[in-house]
Order: structure tokens, then C-alpha cells, then sequence
């Protein structure tokens, strides 16, 4: 019988995921960008992503299979609507491989000792260079051979290395905050918000904050490989995301408290260290928290990077099931019971991806901007199947759905808003290339035409949505990437609106496609707890 995941290993796999390159860089990027106003910056995200969560939840424990974020769309809106969401989903799961390894390699190319010499070619003016991109490829092979054989490897390395993760961050919180803290940092030195509010909206994203949430999904898409999971989806993520939070946004107010009052001549802006952490540590004569911190370097993204091969597989496997991607991807291996050829598939586009876009900073804007464009779908699905599927099984039902909804999807938007012009349209881009492929499956298929005509109506709703994000990142504040047409605080408003309307728009727009019936027959597995 195969073996499933329990709580506390679904809990370790999610904070292995969670606690990654985030931790080691987003604290140093905020305070950039926002100074000690960052903190807030971490709340805002975890509030964002949080309420996104709860949607997904709802949809996690009532369809619990493997790769289940890129299949909740179809169930309510049709395939091509669950082919932009799963697109979406996977583009952005799937930049996180890299984007691991090259934390690890930008860290180790700031190695202090007079024996890593070696190491310095691996990083020129913030880019990863060619003898740094051989080191990220090597990474991401171990990442991927990890996953190779079965489950039961992976759970029981991840649930060894998140307690290494949960460690060292916590050791760092206390440490600095215990050596050389200076309250004066959040308020008397350069002001509490130097860069003004919007800064702490734009932090979320270009700080990698909405990034370094984003890995609650791990838990969604194991589904089936778990124990009990219409009990354990819930905890294991309000546990693991609980935890996160907390160790986050201290991380944050450790940093500002502990950036010499030297460094901060020229204000948060000129505050800019290569290896974060590990550069206060050393500043700070703590050359054993340093060699720590580096050491961390390599167990946290490879903790998550690890964990996200396997999220990424499934997610890429759970595609080949509307038959718009090559079927052979989402064959699973008997003896082991993972999806190797997608394994392979993603291991390759992620070196390729890492060649274009060389540095932490970049990847983690992209994560964030495609992960939200999935994430619309969230809110928008779970409304519209209280509708459809009245009748379903929901061992978590979310209450006040007519509030939360609305308002995650809302947040969702201007989270989207916040990545500025001109993020917004290029990762709109590539998800549009997705639709060519999507399209070329479709009209092979005998009911080709009517069936993409059918379906259009579905998704024209998030069509709608991207096309007014993308007008409003151009026309919108100068805070935020725009021309300055409207100004800031009203284009936040204006952003909503529109949005709203695009939500009711999709709420309306479901209709019951041959999917519904996979929705139906996935719910039929579920018990209900009393």
C-alpha cells in the first residue's frame, strides 16, 4: 500500500517550501525600497495571500488530487480557463526551481574565506555569469534526482532540513536583536516610511514578498499523497503559513534594527548588501552567525527547491489531463510514483530560464506577477461552484464566501498593479504565449472549433482582467511604473473597481463543461468529518 503523508510531514514539506531564498534576501530588498515601514510590507503580503488561501482551501479538501491548482479553473469555467490558470500556476512554480539556485549561488559568491576565492566569477555587477550558471544547472540536477524516487525520499528529507530552516532563521531573530539593536533605526535615523506608503505597497512584489508566501500551494498540490486530507490540507497549511509569518516579519524587524547607523548615511536607499544577513553578522563581529548564514545559503533554497520540483511536476502532469500539452508528460512512473518526464521537462526550462533572467531580483518579480494571474482564478472558482455543485462535499466550507471572495480577488488585482508597468505586460506576455499551444492541441481535436467557441465565453472574464491591469499599469500613478494619468492613492480605487466588475463578470460566466463531471466524480471521494 502506498504510503501517504502525514500532518506533520505535509506541515515540514509546506515550511521547507515556505522558508526559503525569501528569508535570505526580501527582508534586505523591503528596507530598500520601503525602510522600516518594510514590516508592514510582510503583514500586507501575508494578509494578500492568506485570503487567497482560504479560497484554495475550500477547493483543496473538496477535490484533493495531485496537481489540483492547475485543474480547480476547468471545473468551473471550461478547459481553456484551466489552461491559463494552469499555465500561470506552473510558469511561476516553475521559475522557483531556478530562482533557488541562484540564491544559493549568489551567496556563495560573497564567501568571505581566503579558500573560496573561487567562487567570485560567480556573480558580476548582480548577474549570475557563465561559470555561476554551470553551478545553478548542478543545483537544480540535485533538486530534480531528489524527487526521482518516490514520495517517502522527499518527505523524509524535507521534514530533516525545515527543522535546519526553522533553526537558523530563528537563531539570526535572536541574535541580532540581542547584538547591537538600534530602536533610533525605525524612526529617528531616516523615518519610519522614508519612501512614502506606496513604497510598502510595491515592496509586497518587487521585494519578493508575495514570492516568499507563495509556496502554501505545496500543500494543494499533493492532494491524494495525503493522509486524511480533508482534515490535513487545512492544518497543514494554517499551521505551516502560521509559523512563516511570524518568522518573517521578525526577520524584517531584526534587519532594520541591526543596520549600523553608518550604513544608513544616505538612507535606506543606500543600503545594499550583497548577502544581507551575512553582512550584518560580519559588520556586527559575529563571524560564527556569518559562516552560519552561509550555511543556510545552501539548506534553505535547496529545502525549497527541492520541494517545488515535486509541486512543479504535479502541476505540469495535472495539465496533460485537458490533453493541451503532450500526454507523455503526465505519465507517472509505476515503481515510484512520481512524474519523471515532467521532472525532466521543468529541469531544463529552468536553466533555460535563469540564462534570461540572471539575478534574484528578477525572477522573484516574474514569480510573483504569473502566480497572482493564477491566483485570480481562486475566488472566482469557489463562488461560482456554490452555484454548480451545491450538493458537493466540503469538509472546509468558507464562511462569509460573498466578503472573502470578492476581496481576495480584489488584493489579488492590485497586487498584479503593484509589480508596475512594465512587469505587468511582459509576464502577460508569456502567459499569452500558452494560448498558442492551448489552441494548436484544440482545433486537433473533433469538436476543435465549437469546443474552443464554447469555452471563450468562460475565461472572458480574466481576458477582460488582464487587459484593464495592463491599461492601468500604463496609465496609472508614477509610484507604480504608469504615466501618472491617475494619481496614487485613486488608482488604487480605480484598479479595484474594475476588478470587482471583472469578478462578477466570471462568477457569471461558469458553466458546465465536461469537467464538471471530473469535479463531480473527485468530490464523490471525499468524507465529510463530522
Amino acid at each position: 500500500m502506498k504510503r501517504k503523508m502525514s500532518l506533520f510531514s505535509l506541515v515540514m514539506l509546506t515550511l521547507s517550501a515556505i522558508i526559503g531564498s525569501g528569508w535570505l534576501f526580501g527582508a534586505g530588498m523591503a528596507a530598500q525600497i520601503a525602510g522600516p515601514a518594510a514590516i508592514l510590507s510582510w503583514i500586507l503580503g501575508a494578509v494578500v495571500i492568506g485570503l487567497i488561501a482560504l479560497n484554495y482551501i475550500e477547493l483543496g479538501t473538496m477535490f484533493p488530487t495531485s496537481g489540483g491548482m492547475s485543474q480547480y479553473a476547468a471545473f468551473s469555467h471550461g478547459p481553456l480557463l484551466g489552461f491559463v490558470a494552469g499555465w500561470s500556476n506552473w510558469l511561476s512554480l516553475l521559475t522557483i526551481i531556478p530562482i533557488e539556485a541562484v540564491a544559493a549561488v549568489q551567496y556563495m559568491s560573497s564567501w568571505p574565506w581566503d579558500w573560496a576565492n573561487w567562487t567570485r566569477g560567480f556573480l558580476k555587477d548582480g548577474n549570475i555569469t557563465n561559470q555561476g550558471l554551470m553551478i545553478v544547472f548542478l543545483f537544480i540536477l540535485a533538486f530534480t534526482l531528489l524527487n526521482f524516487w518516490s514520495v517517502k525520499l522527499l518527505t523524509r528529507f524535507t521534514s530533516f532540513i525545515a527543522v535546519f530552516k526553522l533553526a537558523i532563521p530563528t537563531l539570526t531573530i535572536i541574535v541580532l536583536i540581542a547584538t547591537g539593536f538600534e530602536p533610533n533605526n525605525f524612526g529617528h535615523t531616516a523615518g519610519f516610511m522614508p519612501g512614502g506608503s506606496a513604497a510598502i505597497f510595491s515592496a509586497t512584489t518587487a521585494a519578493g514578498i508575495i514570492f516568499s508566501y507563495n509556496a502554501f500551494q505545496t500543500t494543494i498540490n499533493m492532494g491524494n499523497e495525503i493522509a486524511h486530507p480533508e482534515r490535513n490540507i487545512l492544518w497543514g497549511i494554517v499551521i505551516a503559513f502560521g509559523i512563516s509569518t511570524v518568522i518573517y516579519t521578525l526577520l524584517q524587524v531584526a534587519f532594520i534594527g541591526s543596520v549600523p547607523a553608518a550604513n544608513l548615511a544616505h538612507g535606506w536607499q543606500g543600503v545594499n548588501f550583497q548577502s544581507p544577513f551575512a553582512d550584518i553578522a560580519i559588520l556586527l563581529n559575529l563571524s560564527w552567525l556569518s559562516t552560519l548564514l552561509y550555511l543556510d545559503a545552501f539548506v534553505s533554497p535547496f529545502g525549497t527547491g527541492v520541494s517545488f520540483v515535486a509541486t512543479t511536476s504535479r502541476a505540469l502532469a495535472a495539465m496533460t489531463g485537458t490533453k493541451h500539452v503532450p500526454t507523455r508528460l503526465g505519465e507517472i512512473n509505476r515503481k515510484y510514483q512520481t512524474p519523471r518526464r515532467a521532472m525532466v521537462v521543468d529541469m531544463l526550462l529552468g536553466v533555460l530560464l535563469v540564462a534570461g533572467f540572471r539575478n534574484w531580483s528578477a525572477l522573484s518579480n516574474v514569480i510573483s506577477t504569473s502566480t497572482l494571474i493564477a491566483y485570480l482564478t481562486g475566488p472566482v472558482t469557489v463562488t461560482a461552484l456554490r452555484h454548480q455543485g451545491r450538493n458537493f462535499v466540503r469538509p472546509f466550507r468558507l464562511h462569509w464566501i460573498h466578503l472573502w471572495a470578492p476581496l481576495a480577488y480584489v488584493l489579488a488585482s492590485l497586487a498584479i498593479y503593484w509589480a508596475k508597468w512594465p512587469t505587468t505586460v511582459e509576464v502577460f506576455g508569456v502567459i499569452a504565449l500558452g494560448l498558442i499551444c492551448y489552441i494548436y492541441y484544440e482545433i486537433r481535436q473533433p469538436a476543435g472549433w465549437h469546443a474552443l467557441r464554447a469555452s471563450l465565453k468562460g475565461s472572458r472574464w480574466l481576458l477582460a482582467e488582464m487587459v484593464w491591469l495592463t491599461l492601468m499599469s500604463y496609465a496609472g500613478s508614477h509610484e507604480f511604473g504608469g504615466i501618472g494619468q491617475i494619481a496614487y492613492p485613486l488608482d488604487f480605487l480605480v484598479v479595484a473597481l474594475g476588478s470587482l466588475a471583472c469578478y462578477y463578470l466570471g462568477v457569471h460566466d461558469a458553466y458546465r463543461s465536461d469537467s464538471f463531471d471530473i469535479a463531480r466524480e473527485l468530490n464523490q471521494r471525499v468524507t465529510e468529518e463530522d
